[in-house]
């Protein structure tokens, strides 16, 4: 008996070590909180270099900002439509995004919507199109 207790004992601890490495890396991924967040305007644009084609660049501000300037290869949904957060449900939630507005501040509430609607990935750019044009990153009209 003896023989097998500390054999008993490393299976458990093996055990234990296995299901505790499982319960951390599912805790891990499934909170959404390490997958979205807020990047400077350098890294938002590695990001969309490194992951191209399969980010999606999205633009929050108004339809008139939008078509003022943008970040090239922007698409845009309105933050002040009635039905925002019912369009950005629609997208698909397994898709990297990359999201900005003028200045930080509706991009900042999207990141919430989002979180809440549940994005796997989502990137936003600190200080909007302001700090990405000062910056010297890419701009189209």
């Amino acid at each position: 008996m003896k023989q097998n207790t500390p054999l008993r004992t490393r299976r458990f601890v093996a055990a234990a070590l296995v299901a505790g490495t499982m319960v951390a890396a599912c805790g891990g991924t499934s909170t959404l909180a390490s997958a979205i967040e807020l990047v400077p305007p350098a890294e938002a644009a590695q990001v969309l270099d490194d992951r191209a084609p399969e980010v999606v660049l999205l633009d929050v501000r108004t339809a008139e900002e939008f078509a003022e300037v943008r970040v090239p290869g922007s698409v845009n949904i309105d933050f002040y439509a009635a039905d925002f957060a019912d369009q950005l449900d629609l997208l698909s939630k397994d898709v990297p995004y990359v999201v900005y507005c003028r200045s930080g501040n509706r991009s900042s509430s999207t990141m919430d919507i989002m979180a809440d609607l549940g994005f796997s990935e989502v990137w936003d750019v600190d200080g909007g199109i302001i700090a990405w044009s000062q910056a010297g990153l890419p701009l189209e009209q």
